[in-house]
C-alpha cells in the first residue's frame, strides 16, 4: 500500500511539472493559454510601447521604428519614427503607418478618442516631414489621427532643451491632458517656475482643446529629477499623475529615500490639490495607474527598498503594487518577485474582477522561470492584490512587456519588444522587434 501511494505521489509531481522540469504552482493551472506570439519590425530597432482597445472592437498599438524594410513599408530613412498599427477583432493587421521627420521621433502613449480615432503622444527632434515645429532639442509631439490613420492635426510643445512626452488622456470636453518632463535648466526658467528653484526636470502638464490648442500649462516638482509615467482622470474632473522623484523641496514635501513613487492630484485647471510620496530608502519607480471599482487607485512599478512603506523585498528589485484612496492615503502594498530584477510596467482592470499587470523578470527562483536575460511577465491579481496566476514569456535574449489590455471576449493582449528568436519567440527580424502576445482561455 505504501509503495502504491509513493508511486501515485511521484506520478502527480511528474504530471505537474512542465517546461523541461520547471515546476509551476497550482494557480498557474488557471492561467489562460498562449494563443498568439508575433514579432513585427525590420532590420533595425523597433518596439511597441502602448496598446488600446478601439471603438470597433479591435485594438491599436503605438511604438517606434528605426527600420525602413520588411514590415515597415512607408519610410525611407533610418531615423526613429512613431509607428502605429491597427488590428481587427480577429487580430488581423488592418493598417500600419509611420509618422515623423528626419530626426529622432518616438511614440510613448496612445489613446482611443471619442470620435473613433486615436491620439499619439511622445517626443520629436525633427523639424521636417510630418513635424512642422520644433522649439529646441526635443519637444512634446502629439498627433491626432482618424480611424484610418490619417493625420487630422499635429502639435509640438517645448522650449530649448530636451522635453520628453510620456502620458496622455482625453478630457471630458474632448480635449487632452499631456504629461511629461520639462528640461528646466535648458528652458532658462520659462513657465511658472524659475530655473533657480528647479534645476532638474519637472513634471510638465499641458491642457489642450479638441483641436490641439493650448488652454493652460503648469509645472510641478523640486530641485532634482521628477518624471511622470502615468496619468488618469478622477471622478471630480481632476487628474492623478504618478511620477518618480528624488526631490525633497518646493512641491515635494516628504521624500522617503532616493527615488519615490510621487503621486500628485491636480484639478481641471491644473492647480495642485495634494501630493504624496510612497517608498523606502532606495529607488521606487511607478509606471502604471488605474482607478478601481470602489473609487480608489492602483499604482504599479518597482522597488528596491525593504523599509518604510515597503514591507518586504525578495531580491534586487521587486514589482511593487500599492492601493491608495482618492485622497492619496495608502491602503495596502504588495511586492512580487524573485531574487533578481522584477518590475511592473502597466496595469489594467479585468472585466471579471481583479487586475492584469504587465512587466518583466530576470529571476529564476521562487516559482519564477526565465528563458534568457529578461522575460515578459503577465500577472493576474484579485481585488485584494493576491496573485491568481502568472505567465512568463520570452526567449534566450531580452524580452520586455510595456503595456496590456483585456479584449471584450476576455482574451488578453500584451505588447513590448524582443531581441530573441527562439523558445517562445518565433522570429527576430532585426536588432529588436515589436512583440505581441495574446492569451486566451
Amino acid at each position: 500500500m505504501k509503495k502504491l501511494l509513493f508511486f501515485l505521489m511521484l506520478l502527480f509531481i511528474v504530471n505537474c511539472s512542465k517546461n523541461n522540469g520547471i515546476f509551476f504552482p497550482e494557480n498557474e493551472e488557471n492561467s489562460p493559454k498562449i494563443s498568439i506570439v508575433k514579432t513585427f519590425g525590420g532590420s533595425k530597432n523597433d518596439a511597441f510601447q502602448s496598446i488600446v482597445n478601439s471603438t470597433d472592437g479591435g485594438y491599436a498599438i503605438l511604438g517606434f521604428t528605426q527600420s525602413n524594410d520588411l514590415d515597415i513599408t512607408d519610410k525611407t530613412d533610418e531615423s526613429f519614427d512613431y509607428w502605429v498599427l491597427k488590428f481587427s477583432t480577429d487580430d488581423s493587421l488592418i493598417w500600419s503607418k509611420t509618422f515623423g521627420g528626419s530626426e529622432d521621433d518616438r511614440g510613448a502613449d496612445l489613446i482611443a478618442t471619442n470620435d473613433g480615432g486615436f491620439a499619439l503622444f511622445g517626443y520629436s527632434k525633427s523639424i521636417d516631414g510630418d513635424v512642422t515645429e520644433n522649439n529646441g532639442d526635443q519637444d512634446f509631439w502629439i498627433i491626432k489621427i482618424t480611424a484610418n490613420g490619417d493625420i487630422s492635426w499635429q502639435k509640438s510643445f517645448g522650449f530649448s532643451g530636451t522635453d520628453t512626452g510620456y502620458a496622455i488622456t482625453e478630457t471630458n470636453d474632448n480635449g487632452f491632458l499631456l504629461s511629461g518632463v520639462l528640461d528646466v535648466s535648458a528652458s532658462g526658467g520659462q513657465g511658472n517656475k524659475s530655473v533657480q528653484k528647479h534645476a532638474g526636470g519637472d513634471v510638465w502638464a499641458i491642457k489642450l482643446d479638441a483641436l490641439g490648442n493650448k488652454q493652460w500649462q503648469n509645472y510641478y516638482g523640486g530641485t532634482f529629477t521628477d518624471t511622470p509615467f502615468g496619468i488618469t482622470k478622477t471622478n471630480d474632473n481632476g487628474f492623478i499623475i504618478c511620477a518618480s522623484s528624488d526631490s525633497n523641496d518646493f512641491n515635494i514635501s516628504n521624500n522617503k529615500g532616493q527615488y519615490d513613487f510621487w503621486i500628485l492630484k491636480i484639478d481641471a485647471n491644473g492647480t495642485l490639490i495634494w501630493e504624496k510620496n510612497f517608498g523606502g530608502s532606495e529607488i521606487e519607480e511607478p509606471r502604471g495607474i488605474c482607478q478601481t471599482n470602489d473609487g480608489n487607485f492602483m499604482i504599479v512599478g518597482d522597488t528596491r527598498s525593504s523599509n518604510q512603506d515597503v514591507f518586504s523585498n525578495n531580491g534586487a528589485a521587486d514589482l511593487w503594487l500599492i492601493k491608495m484612496t482618492s485622497d492619496g492615503n495608502l491602503l495596502w502594498e504588495k511586492t512580487f518577485g524573485g531574487s533578481s530584477f522584477d518590475v511592473g510596467r502597466a496595469i489594467f482592470p479585468s472585466q471579471n474582477g481583479g487586475f492584469l499587470i504587465a512587466g518583466n523578470s530576470r529571476s529564476q527562483n521562487a516559482n519564477f522561470t526565465n528563458l534568457g536575460q529578461n522575460d515578459g511577465w503577465i500577472l493576474k491579481i484579485d481585488n485584494a492584490g493576491n496573485q491568481v496566476w502568472q505567465q512568463f514569456l520570452g526567449g534566450s535574449e531580452n524580452d520586455f512587456l510595456n503595456d496590456i489590455i483585456e479584449m471584450p471576449d476576455n482574451s488578453i493582449i500584451a505588447i513590448g519588444e524582443s531581441n530573441s528568436n527562439n523558445e517562445l519567440i518565433p522570429i527576430n527580424k532585426g536588432f529588436s522587434d515589436g512583440l505581441l502576445i495574446k492569451l486566451k482561455n
